[in-house]
């Protein structure tokens, strides 16, 4: 079989999976939410996953909201070396119940500020929260979230989805409690699905590639035989 040949089906194969990988990796790269541990009832750690999407600027500054109809009586933010933490404590519109305590007053948003560099261009960084009493009775709990670049750019994940079908363009921060342990979290999907799919589309093209290289050894072979 002729080099060439062989060198355009690698090359192909190649091809079609990176960008079908870095397509599926694209979409998903919202700011999200997971537990390891959420449960009704019961205390969890809560993660916010922050993407710096962008090139050139650095995500400076987190704010993340919590439900105010579904307070939680405990909130422990995560402290981080080189990031100042405020929590914000507000009046309830109406005493709420939480197991045994009736709370007044709650607290509504945890911010996170970079002292100096923050969450460098095109990489993560994680925020995490403890919290209690998970509310039963709900299926998910939503977290808006406000993110600061060092640009001046804020980018607000706030949108809710109407439906399943619904993909908004900057979903807020959703963590499912259909289950008893919860992973990722937005409105849009999580990100579990994604590299799920991104490792169903990587295998597709290589399949692709695959083929044609053995329709390749064909025609060889045929070549060949031809007087």
């Amino acid at each position: 079989m002729p080099r060439k040949l062989v060198l355009r089906a690698a090359a192909i194969t190649a091809a079609t999976a990176l960008v079908l990988i870095g397509a599926a990796g694209s979409a998903s790269a919202h700011v999200t939410v997971s537990s390891p541990d959420a449960k009704p009832g019961g205390y969890a750690k809560l993660v916010f996953r922050v993407p710096s999407e962008s090139d050139t600027a650095s995500t400076t500054k987190l704010v993340v909201n919590l439900p105010k109809d579904k307070p939680f009586a405990s909130v422990s933010p995560q402290v981080k070396d080189g990031w100042k933490v405020v929590k914000t404590t507000e009046k309830l519109a109406q005493p709420v119940k939480v197991g045994d305590v009736t709370l007044t007053e709650a607290i509504t948003s945890v911010t996170w500020t970079a002292a100096a560099g923050g969450v460098p261009p095109n990489s993560f960084d994680e925020f995490g929260l403890s919290v209690g009493r998970i509310p039963e009775g709900v299926d998910s709990l939503s977290f808006p979230a406000v993110q600061t670049y060092s640009d001046g750019e804020v980018v607000k994940w706030e949108q809710i989805a109407k439906d399943a079908a619904d993909k908004p363009e900057h979903p807020a921060p959703s963590l499912k409690l259909t289950t008893a342990i919860t992973t990722v979290a937005a409105t849009s999907g999580d990100q579990s699905s994604s590299d799920t799919l991104a490792r169903v589309l990587g295998g597709a093209g290589l399949l692709l590639g695959l083929a044609g290289l053995g329709l390749g050894l064909r025609a060889g072979r045929t070549r060949k035989v031809t007087p």
